[in-house]
């Protein structure tokens, strides 16, 4: 059996209803080139097995309920065959050509590449409240070239780098302690913009308030994991600073881009309440560690 030209990573954490409209879009990329999808789900048999009917020619991995989303993408990259392994969220949908073009951003070369995030459930003020909330530093336009970071829901590795990389995948850790390792031992991180996803992801606004803390929390806890209790307290009080900063930031870049203005102003009430969700959630998580909030991130 020949050698994939790309694996696509998918960690099926919200149920079927996402997944679906995922994986219809990435079977259309198998016209432009050899492609393993690999999908690795927590949410249980029934929604694999009804995968498995829908698109047999994916392959579904199991994970145990409660796995972290970093800990389902090296699960993936373990099992993944292609030369080139991307991920995508089971919420992303690609459009034609996706495929192709970070293939033929890539190279030969060995190099990460990554593109942008554009906004693909525009129908309710709530859908974009959560969006600009959390992606307004992933629409274009963005710097093409090499970069400081890049997304980790769009975005293609050569395998055999991330084999080099296994000590930092996994274990609760996001794709920027990945990143930043890949940097520091001089690897290219290449920003291609033209190179965009759909993010499609429905919200209540009980859940976005619950999904920001709840990632806050984590990102908090892993950050001071070994520091010392006043440290601790020290960044949970400065915590208190980030809702103005965090709406100025959001505010800055759409006004900057040039894009979704008017969604952004009928969006600040939302946005104001979204981005306390999140520094309440930082300074618990610097104070009283990150309990098992990454595990119910999704």
């Amino acid at each position: 059996m020949s050698e994939p030209a790309l694996t696509v990573v998918v960690p099926s954490v919200n149920g079927l209803g996402d997944l679906v409209g995922c994986l219809s879009a990435l079977e259309r990329q198998r016209t432009d080139l050899d492609l393993e999808v690999l999908v690795v789900d927590r949410c249980g048999e029934s929604v694999r097995a009804e995968a498995r009917r829908r698109f047999p020619s994916a392959r579904i991995l199991e994970a145990p309920p409660g796995t972290t989303i970093p800990d389902l993408r090296a699960m993936a990259f373990a099992a993944a065959t292609g030369k080139s392994v991307a991920v995508i969220e089971d919420h992303v949908i690609v459009p034609d050509g996706w495929a192709r073009a970070l293939l033929d951003a890539q190279g030969d070369a060995e190099v990460v590449v990554g593109g942008a995030i554009e906004n693909a459930a525009v129908d309710r003020l709530v859908d974009w409240a959560a969006f600009l909330c959390e992606y307004s530093h992933c629409l274009v336009p963005l710097p093409e070239g090499p970069t400081d970071w890049l997304p980790g829901n769009n975005v293609v590795y050569p395998r055999a780098l991330l084999a080099r990389y296994q000590s930092v995948l996994g274990g609760g850790q996001w794709e920027n302690r990945l990143h930043d390792a890949m940097r520091r031992d001089g690897i290219t991180l290449v920003c291609r913009p033209q190179i965009r996803v759909g993010h499609k992801k429905h919200y209540t606004v009980g859940e976005y308030l619950s999904q920001r803390y709840l990632y806050a929390r984590s990102y908090a806890g892993a950050r001071v994991a070994d520091a010392s209790l006043p440290t601790r307290l020290g960044y949970g009080v400065a915590a208190l600073a980030l809702p103005p900063l965090l709406m100025y930031r959001t505010v800055s870049r759409i006004v900057t881009k040039r894009r979704h203005r008017a969604e952004l102003v009928r969006s600040l009430p939302l946005l104001c309440v979204f981005i306390v969700s999140w520094a309440v959630g930082e300074m618990v998580g610097y104070v009283a560690g990150p309990g098992d909030s990454l595990a119910r991130v999704c």
